[in-house]
């Protein structure tokens, strides 16, 4: 991990999301693609966001930056950076924030860059905006951006275009311009998918130093445990719209508290024993536009009562930094 969970939480809180619902309108109803989301980040924290495909992960880091495709829209809710809301700002006042206060690293580099432009133009294009100056600056600035992130000959590359890179080293390039702008939060939705083992943890290993060198704060979202335990302080599972647990990393290891954790956790293979048949979860997540009553996980749950599938569960909190949804942390709950 980046930081211990004691050290993150003597910082201040960079990232405070509350109540965020971004719904996106369509023939057959209105999708709740992000429904009533909360959490907060600290300065120099890792903050991962995990689930499985389509419960809200990527429309929530859009929604932080209000970059939602066309059909949606951010319905409610706050997502205040340094204290100020986002939600309340002109789509030009988002324009100067994008890149200098919150930036976000995409899943593809490929789709990221554009290739009829140098890489160099590229990274200036973010540092003007942070720094100003001239074409020497900016040229200067732009070479130590890769330097910073790795780029062998940087140089010589920022005369190059993306064709001429690995995935890898767009990658690298990519968290070049997030980081450009000096911002106080990088948004990283799955950047390491495109990447091999090797590369992945070289890359891992980059973005870990940079938080180091300069106390960013980082939302990694992720499907993967694995990169969960590397990187994150906290982790918040998000299921049909929903965070349905948070924790810090061991606390949610060690002791998931929702079921769906539970589940998740359990069909991580494990090294340290003889191999065995993994678990699944029966079922599929619920359609977001008809979504069931009560809990949304309660159809594939293997612990939901009658209450589950009528009423849906507050908030319970389970310990000091840890919260979940589910009827059973209820003192009066009694198994089925």
């Amino acid at each position: 991990m980046s930081h211990l969970a004691s050290e993150a939480d003597e910082r201040p809180v960079v990232l405070e999301v509350t109540d965020l619902r971004t719904f996106v309108f369509m023939r057959r109803g209105v999708v709740r693609a992000v429904d009533g989301v909360s959490f907060a980040v600290r300065q120099g924290e890792t903050l991962g966001i995990v689930g499985e495909s389509g419960c809200g992960k990527s429309m929530t880091a859009l929604s932080l930056v209000r970059l939602v495709p066309p059909a949606a829209r951010i319905v409610g809710g706050q997502v205040r950076l340094a204290g100020e809301n986002l939600l309340e700002l002109s789509e030009a006042e988002m324009r100067r924030l994008r890149g200098r206060r919150i930036s976000m690293i995409l899943q593809d580099p490929h789709s990221s860059l554009n290739p009829v432009l140098t890489i160099g133009d590229q990274i200036r294009e973010a540092l003007r905006r942070r720094l100003g100056g001239g074409r020497r600056v900016l040229a200067a600035a732009a070479i130590e951006s890769l330097r910073r992130v790795g780029i062998p000959n940087a140089d010589a590359r920022t005369h190059g275009y993306p064709h001429q890179m690995s995935g890898g080293m767009k990658q690298r390039v990519v968290g070049a311009i997030a980081m450009a702008g000096g911002p106080l939060v990088i948004i990283a939705d799955e950047p390491t998918t495109a990447l091999d083992v090797t590369i992945q943890a070289q890359y891992l290993r980059l973005l870990r130093d940079l938080q180091d060198d300069t106390g960013v704060a980082l939302v990694f979202i992720t499907h993967d445990f694995g990169i969960v335990a590397k990187m994150c302080d906290r982790v918040a599972v998000m299921y049909a719209g929903r965070v349905v647990e948070q924790a810090p990393v061991r606390v949610l290891f060690d002791e998931p508290a929702h079921p769906y954790t539970e589940a998740l956790l359990a069909s991580v293979p494990r090294i340290d024993g003889r191999p065995a048949r993994l678990p699944s979860i029966e079922g599929q997540p619920p359609e977001l536009h008809a979504l069931p009553p009560g809990c949304r996980f309660a159809p594939r749950c293997q612990y939901a009562g009658a209450r589950c599938h009528v009423e849906a569960p507050p908030t319970f909190v389970v310990g000091p930094t840890h919260t979940a949804e589910c009827w059973r942390l209820d003192p009066s709950w009694a198994s089925p």
